[in-house]
């Protein structure tokens, strides 16, 4: 320890020294003995001395501190020179976090400044200022633009031209105002352009075409508008709309200089256009030109078949024939529907497959496939006969063809159309020969064929074979609906409704679009009795076939027989705006109303369907009779004489014709034409009844005439009926005694109803048992008012057994069975005997 020596505190080196050594300013703990602190507290205006470093000696004790409150006079400073607005300079390196050198008596610690309130407004915009107001017009006039387009998109053609037209004066006026303030070099042509580019659309969609070329026409006039000169396909278009062939096509070459060949695709379109512009005018050399250019370039399945249309139309076989081959071989850019089987192990990729079988590519694909199939088989039906020749050669030479296409599977259906066209020449034998080839096909063209054969079939009223061959349809292809309706069918006509039902709804399960079925369905129920299902299957194809005649008819029927008379009006009248000259609908409103009592209304309609069917004998009658039932006889004559001329042989006819004319007073006409009737039917009871008593009322010497000729017809017919009731009566009693009767009594009895079995009526037709002119009468007769008026009858079996004459007592001869026979009675019998027919 001796050894050890150790340095003395003076003379060590701190580097630390002064470090934790601070400045009394920012110790609060001693601010109650500060007397400059607790002065300025006690004032509201004091300012704090000056403070020198308490610890001189330390690394910050020899530099005055400028503080809050108080800045070194060291400097040359002073508090009031240095103050803003009586506050100390600014601590300007912490003014950005919020704090102020300058604290106020009473502030809150506030650095976010909420305690000043909300924020001032923003200040509003001036609009008076010309840019302003220019910028503000221009707004509206896209605005305008956008609203006449989305109303062109909802197919509100007058809203749109309104707006475009609108647009337009709005788009003037900003010109308008461009020029007035000077800026005119800044005119926004894209917007003129749109304005009237809008417009003139508008124009040509509401058919105002002198506008819309007008239009047109300032656009492409204007070489400051670039590319302007394309536009004039759409002037072409509407020449082509105006049927101004020259002018379209001299408008589509320009538009085609216009156009660069970078746009290929456009110059097609152009050339397509000229094309069929040329086909309209007839001249098929020049559409060929156009159209075999755009094969050669870029075929297209509508180009082919237009060209083959041209070809067809000059007549010539070879190029027909090449221009079908190019059609096939033309490229459809569509995948293979293989790529939509989904994979069975593959999770991930059968949801892929299920996300895209049905989008909007996937449609699009099948839209142009179906298009395409459409083409192909409408050019090989009417190409066939002219290519070779025979029809079945051609067909033929189509099928070989389509067979090593891409689209291989339509051989089979242009030999079903092959069969189908037999039909309509009329060649069943051949139709159905072709038909039966399909017997050995795959599923799907066996079930069409024998569909078809079914179908033949059932139109020859086979139905066995129909029901064959539907049967042959179910077993290839139980899905199809066709060869279950037409199984159904089979089955409706052997009047086995409860299987046929099940055959319709067995097709409308797997086809609910299935219309043919559902119908039938309907009528099924309908012969069922089971209106209220009919009614629903009814309903339900109408919501399907809106403007579907027989549906409607099918539900006002229906609401009929379920005693709805207002419902079936309404559906007749429906009826009526499809098809307003049925006369059939017409006739069965007036009876509806007739049945509810409007007779105004049921006349209304009567007389509609009477002006489009003048022949239908019920409205005949019955506008006879409501004029009758009218007191209007004159105007119901021309009724009945239509009547008469439809029906010649009908006695009653003439009859109320001269009845009309007596009721009206016209007493000479009314016994011409009862005289008239008599030389027709002599020996018509009612006729001669008339022709007496008109006779003796007008005073005539023929009176005497009529009346001989009445006793005479009345004592005849007499005999007739007891000849009648005594055969009936021995008939009768011939049952009752057997059939072990002597052989001679049997032979007399066979003569007697051979001779006498049946009755004459005064139109001079037999009518056995019950009278077949009491069954001919119309019921409509029965409205007619008064059982004593002329027109009517008391029963339905003779009219003229009980005739009452409305002018005075009824002339009868005597009827009875106990009066003495004359001469002329027996003159009667003999001369009339022969007429009589056997039963």
């Amino acid at each position: 320890m001796d050894n050890v020596h150790l340095v003395p505190e003076e003379e060590e080196d701190d580097l630390y020294t002064g470090y934790n050594d601070y400045n009394p300013t920012f110790d609060g703990e001693d601010l109650h003995n500060d007397e400059g602190f607790q002065q300025a507290v006690r004032t509201s205006h004091g300012r704090r001395p000056p403070m020198t470093a308490k610890y001189p000696g330390t690394a910050i004790g020899g530099r005055p501190i400028g503080t809050a409150y108080g800045v070194s006079k060291a400097y040359g400073f002073t508090p009031s020179e240095n103050s803003i607005d009586g506050a100390a300079r600014p601590m300007t390196a912490v003014r950005a976090a919020g704090y102020s050198s300058s604290i106020a008596r009473g502030s809150v610690f506030d650095p976010l400044g909420q305690s000043k309130g909300p924020a001032p407004p923003l200040e509003t915009r001036n609009e008076d200022t010309p840019e302003e107001k220019i910028k503000i017009l221009e707004k509206k006039v896209n605005d305008l633009i956008e609203e006449s387009c989305l109303a062109h998109a909802r197919g509100d053609l007058q809203l749109s031209l309104e707006k475009a037209k609108e647009a337009g004066r709005k788009e003037r006026a900003l010109v308008r105002q461009r020029e007035q303030t000077g800026t005119a070099d800044h005119i926004n042509l894209d917007l003129t352009y749109s304005v009237l580019f809008n417009l003139a659309n508008q124009y040509a969609n509401n058919d105002m075409y002198t506008e819309a070329l007008n239009t047109y026409q300032v656009i492409v006039k204007n070489k400051m508008f670039s590319n302007a000169g394309r536009l004039k396909v759409n002037m072409a278009n509407i020449y082509f709309k105006q049927k101004n062939y020259t002018k379209a096509i001299k408008f589509y070459r320009m538009a085609l200089d216009q156009i660069s060949n970078a746009h290929n695709a456009m110059r097609i379109k152009i050339m397509q256009n000229i094309g069929v512009v040329f086909i309209h005018m007839g001249q098929y050399s020049d559409a060929i030109t156009s159209f075999e250019y755009i094969m050669s370039e870029n075929p297209n399945i509508k180009t082919g078949f237009n060209l083959i249309l041209c070809y067809y139309a000059i007549g010539d076989r070879e190029r027909m024939k090449k221009a079908f081959q190019k059609l096939i071989c033309v490229p459809l850019g569509i995948d293979d529907d293989d790529k939509y089987i989904p994979p069975n192990d593959d999770p991930h990729a059968n949801m892929v497959i299920e996300a895209i079988k049905n989008d909007k590519l996937h449609q699009m694909e099948r839209e142009r496939k179906a298009l395409a199939e459409k083409y192909i088989m409408t050019s090989a039906k009417f190409i066939a006969p002219a290519i070779e020749s025979s029809f079945a050669a051609g067909f033929d030479w189509c099928v070989d063809m389509v067979k090593g296409s891409q689209y291989v599977e339509l051989a089979n259906d242009l030999e079903i159309n092959k069969a189908i066209t037999y039909l309509r020449q009329r060649d069943f034998r051949q139709a159905v020969e072709t038909l039966k080839m399909f017997e050995k096909k795959d599923s799907r063209v066996k079930s069409a064929a024998a569909t078809n054969l079914s179908f033949l079939y059932f139109l020859e009223k086979d139905y066995d074979q129909a029901d064959r061959y539907a049967e042959l349809a179910m077993s290839a292809d139980r899905y199809n609906p066709a060869a279950l309706v037409n199984k159904g069918n089979t089955e409706f006509v052997k009047e086995d409704y409860e299987k046929a039902a099940e055959f319709y709804k067995e097709a409308l399960h797997n086809d609910s679009s299935c219309t043919e079925a559902l119908y039938n369905l309907g009528l099924t129920y309908k012969r069922l009795g089971r209106l209220e299902e009919a009614l629903d299957c009814f309903l339900k194809l109408h919501a399907i076939l809106r403007n579907s005649a027989q549906v409607m008819y099918q539900l006002a029927n229906l609401y009929e027989m379920l005693e709805d008379p207002h419902q079936a009006i309404e559906w007749l009248m429906q009826l009526t705006s499809v098809t307003p000259t049925d006369a059939q609908v017409l006739a069965k409103l007036g009876d509806l109303y007739d049945n509810e009592g409007d007779k105004s209304q049921a006349f209304q309609y009567y007389y509609e369907s009477y002006r489009y069917f003048p022949s239908n004998i019920s409205v005949i009658e019955w506008l006879g009779a409501y004029y009758i039932d009218t007191q209007f006889c004159e105007k119901a004559i021309q009724y009945f004489e239509r009547a008469t001329l439809i029906q010649p042989t009908q006695v009653k006819w003439q009859l109320m014709v001269a009845s009309c004319y007596r009721r009206s007073g016209n007493y000479q006409k009314a016994l011409e034409t009862y005289k008239d009737i008599h030389r027709k039917f002599p020996e018509n009871v009612e006729c001669l009844r008339f022709l007496v008593r008109l006779c003796t009322d007008m005073g005539l010497k023929e009176v005497q005439d009529y009346a001989t000729k009445l006793k005479k017809v009345e004592k005849m017919k007499e005999i007739r009926e007891q000849r009648v009731r005594s055969g009936r009566d021995s008939s009768a009693r011939g049952r009752r005694e057997g059939s072990a009767g002597s052989g001679e009594w049997t032979k007399c009895l066979q003569l007697q109803l051979g001779l006498f079995g049946c009755v004459f009526s005064d139109s001079g037709q037999s009518n056995h048992g019950t009278s077949a002119k009491g069954e001919r009468l119309s019921v409509k007769l029965k409205t007619l008012p008064g059982s004593n008026e002329p027109y009517e009858a008391s029963t339905q079996q003779e009219i003229d057994a009980s005739y009452v004459d409305p002018l005075g007592p009824q002339m009868q001869g005597p009827k009875t069975a106990a009066r003495k026979r004359t001469e002329e009675d027996e003159f009667a019998d003999e001369e009339l005997g022969d007429d009589l027919l056997p039963e």
